[in-house]
């Protein structure tokens, strides 16, 4: 599905894929985390994913105007406080998919599902 958002100067279409790897590559740039995870929906085992798996560990939802809500599934570093990562993660997430796509992102949810010595 594409992500559709207007402005002043007309309607910018962006591909789905676009914004979870933003949104991906984004959060792989905070200190403190280790990967994204995703969980296979056979077995529910959570597993550390590559660059090339980036956008697995991200959810989208879009709405009627350029708003987005971004879900993140997260791997953190053992030792590192969960929320300072976390609000880290957050303010770069949002920022990122702000500047980079022109969408306005509502919320950002980061759920932690392991942490990696």
């Amino acid at each position: 599905m594409d992500c559709k958002f207007k402005n002043e100067l007309g309607t910018l279409t962006v591909n789905e894929e676009v914004v979870l790897k933003v949104a991906g590559y984004a959060a792989l740039e905070c200190y403190g985390i280790v990967g994204m995870a995703s969980k296979r929906s056979t077995d529910g085992l959570v597993q550390l994913l590559g660059f090339d798996n980036i956008g697995r560990g991200v959810v989208i939802h879009m709405d009627e105007g350029n708003n987005v809500d971004v879900e993140l599934y997260i791997i953190v570093e053992y030792g590192i406080s969960i929320s300072a990562v976390a609000e880290t993660l957050i303010d770069t997430v949002k920022y990122k998919v702000e500047y980079l796509t022109g969408a306005h992102v509502n919320n950002v949810n980061v759920t932690v599902e392991d942490i990696r010595v």
